[in-house]
């Protein structure tokens, strides 16, 4: 076994007792020994490669594949700005070029004395609320001048999170209007009492007959889903709650599991006693740390009013328990496959498919994967009745959505509508004034223009996962598809060529135009890319890597054109501008000293 420093071997064997030395368990290892130390150690990595068995080259895999996992120093103050569109449009660069200006530090990188680092992340879940930062992972809002300067002068006193003004940490709903699912009474245990004596094979029935549908976008039907997980023969099943809200521009999940927890555990547990399962995960996105205790309060809370742990309400033989797994930074997980391999502590890379979770989930066991919204919108849909419910809605989008509204609006937040709701009802709500376009779903979704807003938000028509942002006039589209074109090349997990290679030739395009060089060949080519991802990418990352760009093209060209040169082609590397180096050197800067036009 690999000796190691005893203060290393102090603090990980109480983790490692924590989780059973279960490899299963490594990003969550490698999760709680970072808080201890500020990154993982290397000693560390021995110490652990020894205890849970695994090589250490498996080990700093999965931790450099997490964007919140460090294995070197970064700083006593790791500061990360939100770098979400909606941020940026509210002043979020100069705000990080103040900061680094402030503490004399290069974005990205740590300051000399260890103090700090400045970077980006890709969105906080905050859109709300922005600008927003994270501070050693905790979520900081409503950014200004005036408050980043305060930070500043925090940090260079070395003043203990805990010691900050609370203000700076407050995280709002911010609902504005609510509907059948955010004004529900219900209490804890109401569902699952009502659910008892139907048994398993009625509650899927129930589910199945009100219409429910995943809200996810995809709207896969949940009864079916359901069924066949039931029915899935295995030695376990397994309930998880995909709570990876990392698509820019959505937060409603973050607002539910504040306000409504109990609802999402009871449907967690209403599926649970659906499909025979024992053990359930809440996988919450790294960047809604803060919640985490307050989460495990209530869970705490419904064990003691037996909702939780063995014999539910005197119930034998149902036992059923949840763990919150927390992740570190990777969009990819969001989907569903991917996020099971992390809850089995690998790298986040999506499966192939089939099979299928619901019969290849967790640890190759049956397992049902929904979001928070469809737990919460479950245990409704069996309280109301499966007729009463699928009477809400269009006839194939039964029930209500919740629509993270943030961008160019005096009044963003969360909006609960019956499907069926039109995108210019959503606009006037929000108070929304000469609106250009709006994004719906995020950047994989569509981008509508106002000879659009009469469409309507539903299965039907313009599906959604819940984001609804919002340009107005005074915004150049093109530059918000480059904002999502980057966000997808920095969040390919690189698996497969296609993404990896294609999301970052999209971003060199769309920087290429940017730069000012590029042509109509590049608006030619980025469909040609479209093609290809579409047809050769393994997962819905790289398929829908092209869509902001043929959105907007497709809508808003002249934000295109006006960048383009008049020329049918121009490399995207200049060459004779590489050679400038060389002839510095040898002195020389004759005519031929350089490449001739043609030659390049």
């Amino acid at each position: 076994m690999v000796s190691v420093p005893g203060p290393h071997a102090t603090y990980l064997n109480p983790i490692l007792e924590r989780h059973g030395h279960a490899a299963a368990s490594l990003l969550q290892i490698l999760r709680e020994a970072q808080e201890h130390f500020g990154y993982v150690h290397p000693d560390a990595l021995d110490y652990l490669s020894a205890q849970l068995r695994l090589p250490r080259a498996r080990i700093e895999g999965v931790a450099g594949f997490y964007s919140f996992i460090c294995l070197q120093p970064h700083g006593e103050y790791r500061v990360l700005f939100s770098d979400n569109i909606t941020d940026r449009m509210l002043g979020s660069q100069t705000l990080m070029e103040q900061m680094c200006q402030q503490l004399w530090v290069e974005p990205g990188k740590a300051s000399e004395d260890g103090l700090v680092s400045i970077g980006a992340t890709s969105c906080t879940g905050m859109c709300d609320q922005g600008p927003a930062m994270l501070v050693n992972g905790r979520a900081v809002t409503h950014l200004s001048h005036q408050r980043v300067q305060e930070i500043a002068h925090l940090i260079r006193n070395r003043t203990p999170l805990d010691d900050w003004p609370g203000d700076f940490f407050r995280v709002e709903d911010n609902i504005r209007r609510k509907g059948l699912l955010l004004d529900s009474t219900l209490a804890p245990g109401d569902v699952l009492r009502a659910a008892l004596a139907p048994g398993a094979a009625d509650i899927v029935a129930a589910i199945t007959a009100s219409g429910l549908r995943g809200r996810g976008g995809a709207g896969f039907p949940t009864g079916l889903k359901w069924e066949a997980c039931r029915l899935a023969q295995g030695a376990e099943h397994y309930v998880v709650c995909n709570a990876d809200e990392g698509e820019p521009g959505t937060f409603k999940d973050r607002v539910l599991l504040t306000s409504h927890a109990d609802l999402v555990f009871e449907g967690m547990t209403l599926c649970a006693l659906a499909i025979g399962a024992r053990k359930g995960f809440l996988y919450l996105r790294g960047e809604y740390r803060y919640l985490l205790e307050p989460l495990q309060a209530v869970l705490q809370r419904r064990r003691e009013n037996n909702l939780l742990g063995a014999c539910i309400l005197g119930q034998p033989g149902f036992d059923f328990d949840i763990a919150i797994h927390l992740g570190a930074g990777a969009y990819i997980c969001g989907e569903e496959s991917a996020l099971i391999e992390s809850l089995e502590g690998k790298r986040g890379v999506p499966r192939s498919r089939p099979p299928f979770p619901v019969t290849h989930g967790y640890l190759q066991q049956p397992t049902a994967v929904d979001n928070v919204e469809i737990f919460c919108q479950a245990a409704l849909a069996i309280h109301m009745g499966a007729d009463n419910y699928r009477a809400i809605g269009t006839p194939k989008s039964s029930g209500s959505k919740l629509i993270s509204v943030s961008g160019d609006c005096p009044r963003p937040g969360i909006y609960e509508y019956p499907f069926g709701v039109s995108v210019r009802e959503v606009l006037k709500d929000c108070g929304a004034a000469n609106t250009r376009a709006v994004q719906i779903s995020g950047p994989s979704g569509v981008c509508v223009a106002e000879s659009e807003f009469g469409r309507k938000l539903c299965f039907e028509d313009l599906p959604t996962a819940g984001a609804f942002m919002v340009f107005d006039d005074s915004r150049d589209l093109f530059e918000v598809a480059r904002n999502f074109v980057h966000f997808f090349a920095h969040e390919s997990c690189g698996f497969c060529t296609p993404c990896r290679v294609g999301t970052s030739m999209l971003k060199q395009t769309m920087d290429k135009i940017a730069a000012g060089h590029g042509t109509r060949y590049d608006l030619a080519e980025i469909e040609h890319l479209d093609q290809v991802l579409q047809t050769s990418s393994h997962c819905g990352l790289g398929r829908t890597a092209c869509n902001p760009v043929l959105h907007t093209l497709r809508h808003f060209r002249p934000a295109y054109e006006n960048r383009l040169k008049s020329l049918d082609f121009e490399p995207a590397f200049d060459l004779d501008g590489a050679l400038a180096r060389a002839r510095q050197m040898t002195g020389r800067d004759d005519a031929g000293a350089h490449l001739k036009p043609e030659e390049t």
